[in-house]
């Protein structure tokens, strides 16, 4: 998979599943802009890694959530790295906290839905008009946004169902100019989303019943989405794949 000399941006692309989806895309040789929230320490820690496989890239902070920091975003990769962008990965969000119906109030469900879908929306309406033929959007959705998530997870699978919508309607928007839109649908991958919303033993329990009988990588979700920006994967459109081991099918 070479990606020599393309631009990636990668949302919230400093830990977990996006540090390494940041570090895979830059060993392939995208030049790598790497967002961030608020952990700076975590970010220049990506960047340095990045440099020292050989790759370039830079670091940006901003929320995800508000158009000016995504408006700042695109400026700066912009300014940095020439007039186009070639891959965009969608991966910022989270669940915030674990809330059943009764438990969560309007203001608490906004925010979910707002941090992974809006802020899809937001970054992919900001690059698109930068994008030429051959380029890439390749969203993060979640195997909850097919099963409806775990317990206390509605909001959470609601917006990641909602990303696997925007993923179809956009790849039909799109694909007249040659723009590639698809997502991935991860299942249990060892990261510390998991580590600080899931029950050691509701993780032993799931990997379990994994046909694989583990759990995923983050660096396993990053060969896929290098895959998903390549050339390999031209034919490849409006598509939520799923990457949980055999646990869930489509």
């Amino acid at each position: 998979m070479d990606l020599k000399g393309k631009i990636a941006i990668v949302t919230g692309g400093t830990r977990d599943i996006g540090k390494a989806i940041s570090l895979k895309l830059a060993k392939e040789g995208a030049k790598v802009v790497a967002n961030y929230y608020n952990n700076k320490e975590n970010a220049e820690t990506t960047l340095k890694e990045i440099q020292a496989i050989g790759g370039e890239g830079i670091i940006i902070k901003g929320d995800m959530t508000q158009k000016a920091d995504v408006e700042n975003l695109v400026k700066e990769t912009i300014v940095a790295f020439g007039g186009s962008v070639d891959i965009l990965v969608n991966n910022a969000g989270g669940l915030v906290a674990r809330k059943t119906i009764s438990e969560m109030d309007e203001a608490f469900f906004n925010k979910v839905i707002q941090l992974n879908l809006n802020s899809t929306f937001l970054v992919s309406q900001a690059v698109l008009p930068y994008m030429g033929s051959g380029s890439t959007i390749i969203n993060i959705a979640s195997q909850a946004g097919r099963d409806g998530g775990g317990g206390g997870s509605l909001a959470y699978a609601t917006s990641k169902g909602a990303v696997m919508t925007f993923t179809r309607g956009l790849a039909k928007e799109v694909g007249p100019k040659n723009i590639r839109v698809n997502s991935l649908c991860p299942g249990m991958i060892a990261t510390t989303f998991h580590d600080t919303f899931t029950k050691d033993d509701i993780r032993e329990k799931v990997a379990n019943m994994t046909p694989l009988r583990r759990e995923g990588t983050s660096e396993e979700i990053a060969d896929a989405v290098a895959y998903l920006a390549s050339k390999e994967s031209s034919f490849i459109t409006g598509a939520n794949i799923d990457i949980n081991g055999g646990l869930a099918f489509s």
